[in-house]
């Protein structure tokens, strides 16, 4: 729903509470300067957001809309898709590692059940059951690295604070490092960005599945002027940070491939632009080769790599014309 959208409809949840006798479908039309179906529209999705709603007909046989409950912090909010989505949220957390995340998204779920007839928390569960038995997503089938919740726990503490971290990194001799935590890059491979004071000012990333204790210490910091996670994740392709290799990335799709590959999003700060012949042609500028090269493979000799000449030397030879479907 549009914010506008929103907006009135909050306003017209006031309006049926201010008012003793409720609202018509007139007062909708003058009130919001819409048509009568619109008004329509407008008590329909009333009745379906809040439970409190009640519709009354009135002596001259016209109905009005009135909320039984009027104060706007107890208007009732059907619960059902914020459970669903609380208790999707919790499952998605517990698979990446964050327990504290997940223990909170469940009281927030138990939170919104207690508000619930029983009748109506039985059948909420049971409907969430059903939505999560068949959504596989949430389970994220295929292979993840998994992380340490200990590790994870003390990385988010840190960057609350923000405070340094003690950790143990899993290199040559698992060396302690006191590092300034800036932020997280979650994927396949999940790495957390930081300074390391002894190292210079510059960020750098540590793998969390390298790192083989985490301790936070009661050491404050201050992040570094001007940073920005989501303008440094956009510097890569994936996760991975080479700025050696950061330089216009140019693909070129085959017209069999052009349209699906119109669906993706490769990058945050993409162009695209469709040929004559009904190619695509798709630019951006990040690093990451070996990231790109393992996305590249999934379109078999339906892309090829114009630029840079690195990238395209290195998936030459796995470029393969028996993969039939397209990512």
């Amino acid at each position: 729903m549009p914010f506008s959208k929103a907006r009135d409809l909050v306003r017209l949840a006031q309006l049926a509470g201010a008012r003793r006798i409720g609202i018509g479908l007139e007062e909708i039309c003058e009130e919001f300067a819409v048509s009568h179906r619109t008004a329509q529209r407008m008590t329909d999705a009333l009745e379906t957001v809040f439970a409190n709603v009640e519709a009354i007909d009135g002596e001259d046989r016209r109905r009005r809309w009135r909320i039984v409950d009027p104060a706007l912090g107890r208007l009732q909010l059907r619960q059902e898709s914020a459970i669903e989505a609380l208790e999707i949220a919790s499952l998605a957390a517990r698979g990446d590692g964050r327990v504290r995340h997940a223990s909170a998204l469940d009281d927030l779920r138990d939170e919104l059940l207690a508000r619930l007839t029983p009748k109506d928390a039985l059948r909420t569960e049971a409907d969430v059951e059903a939505v999560l038995l068949a959504m596989g997503s949430v389970t994220r089938p295929g292979p993840r690295v998994s992380l340490a919740p200990a590790v994870l726990d003390a990385v988010i503490e840190g960057l609350r604070g923000p405070f340094r971290l003690r950790i143990r990194y899993r290199t040559g001799d698992a060396s302690e490092r006191i590092i300034e935590p800036h932020g997280l890059l979650l994927g396949h491979r999940s790495y957390l960005v930081a300074r390391q004071p002894d190292r210079g000012e510059g960020m750098r990333n540590f793998r969390m599945d390298r790192i083989l204790s985490a301790r936070t210490l009661d050491e404050s910091f201050s992040f570094a002027s001007g940073f920005s996670l989501q303008e440094y994740a956009a510097l890569s392709f994936g996760v991975y940070q080479d700025p050696k290799q950061y330089s216009e990335v140019v693909w070129r799709f085959a017209p069999r491939a052009a349209s699906r590959a119109a669906e993706f999003s490769f990058h945050p700060n993409q162009t695209t632009e469709l040929e004559n012949d009904g190619s695509l042609i798709v630019r951006f500028h990040a690093a990451g080769w070996v990231e790109m090269a393992w996305h590249l493979y999934q379109w078999g000799d339906a892309v090829e790599v114009i630029a840079p000449e690195g990238l395209r030397k290195l998936v030459a030879h796995y470029r393969r014309d028996d993969i039939e479907a397209l990512p």
